[in-house]
């Protein structure tokens, strides 16, 4: 149901007193204003700039009112059916007890009319004293049909040459999907006078403004996926479980009766490429890619973070499909008590969209330390699927040192894998990374010989110079190793016979293992 549909349902119910959250005002008076043209009935608007407004219908003028509490006094002698749209009216019952009682006053008489009071502000906090009179409602970023309909207004723009196909078209307005509409109308501008020409090349501006969009929301950021499966070395039982539900986003798939996928958890020490596997489903999926910073969705206010963590998730679903990422998210989504709740709030609201959303968008969490997750978070339902990135295995030691190697331009051919392979047992993949850019640097700074090529000698010493995580993290790798065999992750990589020459040797279980317990 849209917000113009649930809106009339309320007023013909009689609901006094609802909220509209959403900093798209503009959008939401003209909903407001056709809904009640379309009904029949008068809509007035009050604001402490310009005062009492009509703004549809015919009904009686109210008394001239100049302050929030003269307003709601005028409010209360209007006769006749009518709604009143008060705008930032959360700014007048801020630290205004009288304010706030009247307005409870009226939301209680008004039962007995066929008035209705709705308010527009950009801030869902409300004083206690008014939660158990006020309806909240969110106005969500508008879809696929208004952007489309935005963007074909801009295209009869005198001057305007437009050479889209109808392929190029469904793209640029899926691209502009989560943003306001203020924000798609002034993008596809820029595309339009950009050039002079509205053609595929503005594909990249809307793109570009688009994640400067996102990013300024404070905790989402939009990401470019440029990772595709051949950066990523090992973990193949990963990857399989990825491809066989590459296409399952498609009319096809939903035709043939499949759910989209929720998401999965990467569980496992760092540098073991949980971030790199999230840009990874992005470009495999051929999906925006979104990383949520749930720290920055903590805000000073009562009630702002878990005003910014449904914001984020709305806009998330705005832009589905696509790839969610929560990097980390034991950080910000630890259990404790030093902030009055307000982080378990938050993590109260992830859960239940996790557990309920309808729009596709697939979550790809990552956590280093499973100890400081709730357990709720890790049960069947939230995830498809738990994966455990244990250390590499010597088949996947050498992906990675083939990866990286054809990463900087060098010939995996002209390097002995199998000797770096084995010279790198217990090492993680970013660890591996790094030796062979310390190779690079003492090949390029070489006394006698400066500049030369890097060799296997260089890569072997410069992996002698690092402490590998699997010794100075052992205790948690064997933690992370007993909690997976107990049944509750699946690993991501193929078991290996010969990877008892790892200084920490990778775990022998069977592939996808899974328990049923209620809170695994």
């Amino acid at each position: 149901m849209d917000l113009a549909k649930e809106l009339d349902v309320y007023l013909r119910a009689r609901f006094t007193l609802i909220q509209i959250v959403s900093h798209e005002e503009e959008r939401a008076v003209q909903d407001l204003r056709t809904l009640c043209e379309d009904s029949g009935r008068t809509l007035i608007a009050w604001d402490v700039a310009d005062h009492f407004r009509k703004l549809a219908g015919d009904g009686p003028e109210p008394q001239p009112a100049k302050d929030p509490l003269s307003a709601l006094e005028a409010i209360e002698k209007i006769d006749g059916e009518c709604v009143i749209l008060l705008l930032d009216f959360h700014q007048c019952w801020s630290g205004q007890p009288v304010v706030t009682r009247k307005l409870r006053n009226l939301a209680q008489s008004l039962k007995y009319t066929r008035k209705s009071i709705i308010i527009i502000s950009p801030s869902a906090k409300i004083p206690d004293e008014l939660k158990d009179d006020i309806v909240v409602l969110d106005l969500p970023p508008p879809g696929h049909e208004e952007l489309s309909e935005i963007l074909a207004h801009l295209e009869k723009t005198p001057g305007v040459t437009v050479a889209l196909g109808d392929g190029v078209r469904e793209r640029m307005v899926s691209l502009a999907l989560g943003l306001s509409e203020s924000q798609a109308r002034r993008v596809f501008s820029k595309a339009i006078v950009t050039g002079g020409v509205l053609d595929e090349t503005d594909l990249e501006i809307i793109a570009k403004e688009k994640q400067q969009i996102i990013r300024e929301s404070g905790a989402l950021e939009y990401y470019t996926a440029a990772e595709t499966i051949n950066d990523v070395g090992g973990l193949e039982l990963l990857k399989d479980w990825l491809i066989r539900r590459q296409l399952a986003f498609s009319e096809d798939a939903q035709a043939y009766g499949l759910q989209a996928p929720k998401g999965i958890a990467l569980i496992g020490i760092p540098g073991t490429g949980k971030s790199l596997t999230a840009k990874m489903v992005a470009s495999l999926w051929h999906l925006p890619l979104i990383r949520m910073d749930i720290g920055a969705m903590f805000g000073s206010l009562v009630g702002e973070s878990e005003q910014n963590a449904r914001t984020a998730l709305q806009l998330a679903e705005a832009v589905a499909p696509c790839v969610l990422w929560i990097d980390e998210m034991e950080k910000a989504l630890s259990t404790g008590d030093g902030d009055s709740g307000t982080s378990m709030r938050v993590f109260g609201t992830l859960l239940s969209w996790m557990q309920d959303k309808k729009k596709p968008v697939f979550i790809v969490a990552t956590a280093n330390d499973i100890t400081r997750l709730p357990p709720e978070l890790l049960r069947r339902g939230r995830f498809d699927e738990i994966f455990f990135l244990d250390l590499p295995n010597t088949t996947e030691r050498r992906a990675i040192f083939d990866v990286h190697l054809r990463k900087r331009g060098r010939d995996p051919a002209n390097f002995d894998l199998a000797r770096l392979a084995a010279s790198a047992g217990g090492y993680v993949g970013a660890e591996i990374e790094q030796a062979v850019v310390d190779a690079m640097y003492l090949a390029f700074s070489d006394e006698t010989s400066p500049g030369r090529e890097f060799t296997d000698d260089d890569i072997c010493a410069a992996l002698e110079h690092l402490v590998p995580m699997s010794r100075s993290q052992r205790e948690r790798i064997d933690f992370l190793r007993t909690w997976v065999e107990d049944g509750r992750a699946a690993t991501a990589s193929l078991p290996e016979s010969d990877a008892v020459a790892d200084k920490a040797p990778a775990l022998q279980i069977t592939p996808l293992p899974r328990a049923d317990g209620p809170d695994q």
